[in-house]
């Protein structure tokens, strides 16, 4: 069985912790694709990207955004699974760019509209 078949609540079954390791990926794509443009070196590439998608700017874009009652859930549960940050990043903001993350990862899987309009809110804060 897969995650895409057809089902009732196909995600609920997915941990909250591989929702955020894939919302880090998808939103690494999504910072990566939106400074492609003007071309640039691969160094000037990778300091906007790592800029945009260090835990510090993610937590300032999951402040940001409104959220629905069960995204803010999903959120909290991202959060809570939150393993253990390096000693250079504060717990409370690697809890919130993991919650950040899992967002992300669910509605990649999810509802990509909404994804995508999530994205765009943090392209207009950026």
């Amino acid at each position: 069985m897969s995650i895409f078949d057809p089902g009732v609540d196909r995600f609920a079954e997915i941990p909250v912790a591989s929702l955020a390791y894939l919302g880090d990926a998808v939103y690494e794509l999504h910072v990566r694709l939106k400074y492609l443009q003007p071309p640039r070196s691969p160094n000037a590439y990778h300091k906007l990207v790592v800029s945009d998608v260090r835990a510090e700017s993610q937590a300032r874009q999951l402040d940001r955004l409104e959220l629905t009652a069960s995204e803010s859930d999903l959120v909290r549960r991202g959060r809570n699974a939150a393993g253990s940050a390096s000693r250079q990043i504060d717990p409370n903001i690697y809890q919130k760019a993991t919650g950040f993350e899992a967002l992300i990862g669910y509605l990649y899987l999810s509802d990509r509209d909404r994804l995508a309009r999530i994205l765009q809110q943090t392209d207009n804060e950026t």
